[in-house]
């Protein structure tokens, strides 16, 4: 365990948990602040790509020197109903330098306003049009926590609608059972200095709508997880979300679902924002470096 993951991980567990119960969560969502702007160090290294698909913006970031013509789809996390916040761009950022790709952000609906079932209309929009654009290039599904669990979502709603599938998606720490009832999550909750069940099950019942919240396109591991493109996991051993990761990485490859899980035991929930820890950093290069093979493993 590194010195500035140490650090950064008692800082955290001192900040207030907004998912400790339903009713924290509820307060917090009253006093949200907006998306955080597009960082100027951005600006100055891509061509920014702005418009809006079914009332919701789309950021797309082109690097200025180097693209290589890949693409990839990047959902930020949040647990469906926060906003995207400095560290998501953290880790757009870090994903460009490494590979060149061209990276498109689209700002979905929050749940309680918007469910899942809004998202996807406006998600299939997005990814068609990044296809067009893409042509032969690869185009990936990446994001962090529910973006991440929504990007298999949106790979599962590919192969059920007969889509072009990604490459491949990248994924940090995902959140993909929003029951929260697996019951390794209570053994680690005490060790996790950011997410707590009741409050995310409660965010999850939000998010899912008019759907059971076993639907697979609300928690894609009760999909079969057949016939979907490879995957890549990373994972902190302090977070509540490992054991269903474990157990999705199980399922997907018994299913013939190519899925890498690593894990990095003293890490916290979405890691690789805190750019300026080992660990983050390593990730990251990994991640880039199966960008940047187009998916193969």
């Amino acid at each position: 365990m590194s010195l500035a993951m140490n650090l950064t991980r008692a800082l955290l567990r001192a900040r207030p948990n907004v998912f400790r119960t339903e009713r924290t969560l509820r307060e917090a969502l009253r006093h949200l602040r907006p998306d955080a702007p597009l960082p100027a160090s951005l600006r100055r290294t891509c061509t920014v790509g702005r418009r809006t698909v079914d009332g919701h913006e789309v950021i797309t970031l082109t690097p200025k020197r180097g693209a290589r013509g890949t693409e990839v789809i990047y959902l930020h996390g949040g647990a469906y109903v926060r906003p995207l916040v400095a560290a998501h761009w953290r880790i757009v950022a870090a994903l460009i330098r490494r590979t060149g790709a061209t990276v498109t952000v689209p700002f979905y609906g929050l749940a309680p306003r918007y469910t899942a079932d809004d998202a996807y209309r406006f998600l299939d929009t997005v990814y068609r049009a990044v296809l067009d654009r893409a042509g032969d290039h690869p185009v990936f599904l990446a994001g962090d926590s529910c973006g991440a669990g929504l990007a298999v979502g949106q790979a599962i709603h590919c192969r059920d609608e007969g889509l072009r599938p990604p490459a491949g998606l990248i994924l940090f720490s995902p959140w993909l059972d929003v029951t929260m009832t697996n019951p390794a999550i209570a053994r680690l909750a005490p060790h996790d200095p950011m997410l707590a069940p009741e409050g995310l099950a409660a965010a999850g019942r939000a998010w899912a709508g008019p759907r059971p919240v076993t639907d697979p396109l609300i928690s894609p591991l009760h999909d079969t997880l057949r016939d979907l493109p490879p995957m890549w996991i990373h994972q902190g051993g302090r977070d509540i979300f490992l054991p269903d990761a474990e157990a999705f990485t199980t399922k997907a490859n018994a299913t013939g679902t190519p899925t890498t899980l690593h894990v990095w035991p003293s890490a916290f929930h979405v890691f690789v924002g805190a750019g300026w820890t080992p660990e983050a950093r390593r990730a990251l290069d990994e991640a880039g470096e199966r960008i940047r093979s187009g998916g193969r493993n």
